[in-house]
């Protein structure tokens, strides 16, 4: 039920356990600041296990991204209940930033997510600060949705993915 989805260079996979302590460890550090982290362990397991749960729930979900067989980080969508709308988002560990990696899986995960649900439009949630992310969702043809409701009221910016926009 968890698809493994290949671009050029990257391979999606869905997360094992084996992926959680280097999960949990990036949670837990200042990297983690655009995720409402750094987070402890154990709420890094509910964010763990709710990625993976999602596709039993939703159809669509997280997946674990890796290169050249080493684990990079994650991406994919999830939509737990205090999300308006499901919502795509990335993220990378320490030596894989600054290559289009981000972009690359993201953008995999929203063509697969098209093609298999019936969802016409994701939300990226990207904090006002997060330059990198905001990047990303510009560079896969999001736009920014002034209008469109944030978890819990958050400030941050809505950039919106719609199926059948043209993609740079």
């Amino acid at each position: 039920m968890i698809p493994t989805l290949y671009t050029d260079r990257l391979v999606l996979r869905p997360f094992a356990r084996d992926d959680f302590d280097a999960y949990a460890a990036f949670m837990g550090s200042d990297r983690a600041v655009h995720m409402d982290g750094p987070i402890n362990k154990d709420k890094a397991w509910d964010w763990f296990t709710n990625d993976i749960a999602t596709w039993a729930l939703y159809g669509f979900g997280s997946l674990a991204i890796t290169e050249n067989g080493k684990f990079a980080g994650g991406a994919g969508l999830v939509h737990p209940p205090h999300f308006p709308e499901p919502e795509c988002g990335w993220f990378l560990f320490d030596g894989f930033t600054g290559r289009g990696i981000a972009q690359e899986a993201a953008r995999a995960m929203i063509d697969y997510t098209f093609a298999t649900t019936l969802l016409q439009s994701i939300v990226s949630y990207i904090g006002r600060e997060n330059a990198e992310s905001i990047r990303v969702a510009e560079s896969l043809g999001a736009v920014r949705d002034p209008n469109a409701a944030t978890p819990k009221g958050d400030n941050c910016l809505v950039y919106r993915h719609t199926k059948g926009a043209s993609n740079v």
